[in-house]
């Protein structure tokens, strides 16, 4: 097959039915900038949940002064402040277990050191004592889904007031993000089907109006790849145009909004950087053409009939 001739067929196409491709454009580049955005926040979710992993700690708080007038809330420091023989007992027992990485100890000295350390502006720092603070562990699971575990072990030992999974606290964030990245899958769907259908009637409208000259190319022998192929190519065509668009997007976006406001505003968070990004824009293509051309030629089974 001449390039030329397809190439002006393209051109016929396109012109014959500009509105209606830059529709299917518009559409591929907004259902791919969706997908593209539902692959990235996986990815987000996925470096976030590994990175705070292997930060997150369980922490053990043994039985002060302040706990065993409050047993409502700490009933199992009804028999006083705990001793040292009895963290050292939690301690050693921690030590054998093969669910824990690391076990190090807190005292409140320390504890107040860090609360001031971290929040130098609180109105409190000035009069806060180290009596406001517990004793603690501060215990780093081989695998922080290992927590429950842990702490049936040690809750309500002798001198533990409370036990605290810090990955708790994240959890929430988490299960946002996880709506949200539910939320842009069902939208990409809804999306790719109004691009399908769009494509479906663009190959359709383009079919009929050429009708007079596909039928001339099967009286004079061409084969269904030759008639067909115009069509797919334009559809293609769109889909290579709407990928760019999308991968730009995506681009801008990444930049715009994490680069340039998120990492500057929230420091907690590991942000993904440029490398899943650039892996997700040949897949954009990948499923913009290919979708688009599955869609061309099975139209094109139904209405290129001559």
């Amino acid at each position: 097959m001449r390039a030329q001739f397809v190439m002006s067929e393209i051109w016929i196409g396109l012109r014959r039915n500009l509105t209606m491709t830059i529709a299917v454009i518009v559409s591929v580049a907004l259902s791919l900038t969706l997908a593209g955005a539902a692959m990235l926040l996986n990815s987000q979710v996925s470096q976030m949940k590994g990175y705070w992993g292997d930060k997150v700690e369980v922490s053990i708080y043994f039985c002060n002064k302040n706990d065993t007038t409050n047993l409502g809330k700490t009933p199992n420091c009804a028999s006083g402040v705990a001793t040292q023989a009895e963290i050292n007992q939690v301690h050693a027992n921690l030590d054998k277990n093969s669910l824990v990485e690391t076990v190090y100890t807190e005292t409140p000295q320390q504890a107040l050191v860090n609360f001031k350390a971290q929040f130098p502006d609180s109105p409190l720092a000035p009069y806060i004592t180290a009596d406001a603070f517990n004793n603690a562990l501060r215990v780093k699971l081989t695998n922080p889904q290992d927590y429950d575990q842990i702490a049936g072990l040690v809750a309500g030992q002798p001198g533990v007031a409370s036990v605290d999974d810090q990955s708790a606290v994240l959890k929430p964030l988490f299960n946002l993000m996880d709506t949200g990245q539910w939320v842009a899958v069902v939208v990409m769907v809804v999306m790719l089907g109004v691009t399908l259908l769009l494509i479906v009637n663009t190959v359709r409208v383009s079919a009929f109006s050429r009708k007079r000259e596909t039928g001339i190319m099967r009286l004079v022998g061409a084969s269904n790849y030759y008639v067909q192929m115009p069509f797919i190519a334009e559809a293609a065509f769109a889909a290579v145009v709407g990928a760019v668009l999308a991968s730009g997007m995506l681009a801008i976006g990444k930049y715009v909004l994490i680069d340039m406001v998120l990492k500057k505003q929230i420091t907690l968070i590991s942000f993904i950087g440029w490398g899943p990004v650039v892996q997700v824009m040949p897949l954009l293509l990948v499923i913009g053409v290919g979708m688009s051309s599955l869609a061309a030629f099975l139209t094109l089974q139904k209405y290129l009939k001559v």
